[in-house]
């Protein structure tokens, strides 16, 4: 790991040993394999000169198809997801959304937002480049896509956690293009693998190893070792395939490099005790094809238990697939609706828009869940959901019409933004808000995709 020249001048000069009493300095690092240092996360025992530099996260939440916004010849505008602006400047949340009113304070709704290159593609790529902003119907000699956001952060925040980044979704795996199983894409632009089983993630970020550090240790530079071998020769026998058999290939490499990064980050954490959590409420056993409500919780509750312990600080899960695709297209069904989730976006009648807005507000309930939890546990300056910022909308907002995204915008107050805003200026490119949220986030970048700039007079405060 490359440390700055600050950082390696005071690395043996401060060691991580802890007697009673004593307080860690906030560059206290440890010595792994070879020499190298790497920085321990904010831990109780550095005191309070960690607040200075509290740990900021960020999740992608992303549900297909749009969201309700019912025709005014229907007289049901109080079920639309964008809510109403009332006379001092507030908004009133609409009945898909107000189960999220208790957490007021952690919201913010953005109107307006379009991709550029989402205008000129197949409606059904919404999905692909929500995160992105790629021109998917002109990509580049050898690539899918281009990276997403929630990569780009993993880039610049995988030094501090276990794991650089968690992405999950409904169906595991990529899905294929216009129909992704994944919204996350890495800086190759290739589909990063998702993964949608609760057990599998659990023990993923939190299975203890009962070995010996050193046996843990040569079992994982072994199978680091074996991905590199397996890498270095899948890009040589790629090179002598046809373009189909190319894509296929470069999305098994993209597994294979997520895996590579996966235990070359566990190795540099093999001596760092996890935190000591409360896993009781967690059911490891729900699945997609089981009860909607308790499947999305668990996915949330471990999403919140890995911010809590600091695993990871990217995350993307994609709540629901585009076009009818995957088991989700049902859960309407389940909760008592009369069409699926795909057939209710396009309706165009009264009751089938009200059923949208019913699942809408489900889907809030759910989000309502994820917030509660954030804000339960505590960072030292507050709670996680203070410093993180998560990212909740659609690649379209009716009809696979890619203008006016739903977008929230929640969480992230300790980093200055100011919630409870409907904010919307006109037509203005997603990749500004994107740039925004990387600069709030601390991560200094010239732009993001297409972006001409950052949001002006907007919730974030400080870019």
């Amino acid at each position: 790991m490359k440390l700055n020249s600050e950082f390696e001048d005071r690395c043996d000069r401060e060691p991580v040993s802890l007697a009673h009493g004593q307080r860690l300095h906030r560059r206290a690092v440890l010595r792994g394999i070879a020499g190298a240092a790497l920085a321990l996360p904010a831990l109780e025992a550095m005191g309070e000169i960690v607040t200075a530099q509290p740990p900021r996260r960020f999740c992608a939440l992303y549900t297909a198809n749009g969201m309700s916004l019912p025709k005014k010849e229907h007289g049901i505008d109080e079920w639309s997801w964008f809510p109403t602006i009332e006379e001092n400047g507030t908004f009133q949340f609409g009945k898909s959304t107000e189960p999220l009113e208790p957490f007021r304070k952690y919201v913010s709704f953005l109107g307006g937002l379009y991709h550029e290159n989402g205008t000129k593609a197949d409606p059904h790529v919404c999905s692909d480049m929500w995160l992105t902003g790629a021109p998917l119907h002109n990509p580049k000699p050898g690539s899918f896509n281009s990276v997403a956001l929630d990569q780009m952060i993993a880039q610049h925040t995988k030094q501090y956690c276990r794991q650089p980044s968690l992405v999950l979704s409904i169906d595991a795996g990529v899905g294929f293009l216009s129909r992704t199983g994944t919204i996350s894409y890495d800086v190759q632009g290739r589909p990063v693998p998702a993964e949608n089983n609760p057990r599998r993630v659990f023990d993923r970020l939190f299975r203890v190893d009962k070995t010996s550090l050193e046996s843990q240790r040569q079992r994982l530079q072994s199978r680091t070792k074996l991905v590199d071998a397996v890498l270095e020769s899948a890009n040589s026998f790629n090179r002598q395939l046809g373009r189909s058999d190319r894509e296929k290939m470069d999305q098994y490499l993209a597994s294979l490099s997520e895996i590579e990064s996966r235990l070359i980050a566990s190795e540099k954490w093999i001596d760092v005790p996890l935190k000591n959590q409360d896993y009781s409420h967690l059911n490891l056993d729900a699945t997609p094809e089981g009860e909607p409500a308790e499947y999305y919780r668990n996915m949330f509750d471990l999403i919140a238990l890995a911010f809590d312990a600091d695993i990871t600080r990217s995350v993307a899960f994609m709540l629901n697939r585009e076009d009818g695709m995957g088991i989700s297209d049902t859960f309407p069904l389940k909760l008592g609706l009369t069409r699926t989730h795909h057939n209710l976006s396009h309706a165009g009648d009264k009751d089938g828009q009200l059923e949208f807005a019913k699942y809408d507000r489900f889907l809030s309930e759910q989000l309502a869940h994820f917030m509660e939890r954030l804000v339960g546990y505590q960072d030292v300056d507050g709670n996680v959901l203070d410093n993180t910022i998560v990212l909740y909308g659609s690649g379209a907002s009716t009809t696979h019409w890619p203008r006016n995204l739903p977008t929230m915008v929640v969480g992230g107050n300790n980093m200055g933004i100011q919630h409870g805003r409907y904010w919307r200026q006109g037509e203005t490119r997603m990749a500004n808000l994107f740039l925004s949220i990387l600069q709030t986030m601390g991560i200094e970048q010239p732009g993001f995709s297409d972006s001409t700039g950052t949001l002006s007079d907007s919730i974030f405060t400080r870019v």
